[in-house]
């Protein structure tokens, strides 16, 4: 089996020096493993990131150091640095061919769950990844969780019910929940129609209540008043 080769070199320069590998682009990190000697390394980031981006955490590279024969080893830790989030170090794990190695698997969610399509569910992702041990020949880059198997709100998937290969042990508890479903809330479920019904219901009773707007009897009485003063006293005038 073929695995994706990366080309690295033996790092001569170390602690703030780097930083000048890193303005050229070239990443410094480290090889280290079970009974072997740890090695500082460098290594293009564009090569790397491209590998990366196929294998992950969880898919053995082939490393070519100074074009020596090629040693099989994981991604281990990738450090980003906090203020540019860029990678500025690597740690590789080299693996021997007959030594058992742990490391963690990504979760593939395929397919559509009916419950969430049919009746509005709210899908509750709670793992995104397992642990696993098993032979470095017997690595997997991901694991499929099938949504399709989610028809009602009380159906839940564990791990016991992922479809694993016998040659991978699963080092999480087989009984934990991968996906569940949620029901909606009473709100969340109001269709267009109610909620354009609720709006025109509103406006209708805005638009009579401005309409029919009573008349203050206190207002009624003032203008009553007012008229009272302003009329003229005509049986004064005639006795003058």
């Amino acid at each position: 089996m073929e695995f994706p080769k990366l080309i690295i070199k033996s790092r001569k320069l170390f602690g703030r020096k780097t930083n000048k590998l890193r303005l050229r682009r070239i990443i410094p990190g480290v090889i280290y493993g079970h009974g072997i000697k740890a090695q500082s390394i460098t290594v293009s980031l564009y090569e790397f990131e491209k590998i990366y981006q196929q294998v992950g955490e969880s898919g053995l590279i082939d490393l070519i150091i100074d074009r020596q024969k090629p040693i099989k080893a994981l991604v281990r830790d990738v450090q980003n640095d906090p203020r540019t989030n860029e990678i500025n170090h690597i740690d590789f794990y080299q693996v021997k061919s007959g030594e058992k190695i742990t490391t963690e698997v990504t979760l593939k969610f395929i397919n559509e769950a009916p419950v969430v399509k049919e009746k509005g569910g709210i899908l509750v992702t709670n793992l995104e990844s397992l642990e696993i041990k098993c032979l470095p020949v017997n690595l997997i880059n991901e694991l499929e969780v099938d949504l399709s198997n989610l028809k009602d709100f009380n159906d839940k998937i564990r791990i016991k019910d992922l479809i694993i290969p016998s040659t991978i042990e699963i080092i999480n508890d087989l009984v934990e929940a991968v996906v569940l479903v949620k029901e909606p809330r009473a709100e969340e479920v109001k269709t267009v129609e109610e909620t354009l019904e609720e709006e025109q219901s509103t406006e209708g009773e805005n638009k009579e209540g401005k309409e029919d707007k009573p008349v203050s009897t206190k207002a009624m009485a003032g203008e009553g008043k007012e008229k009272d003063q302003k009329k003229p006293d005509l049986a004064g005038k005639g006795k003058e």
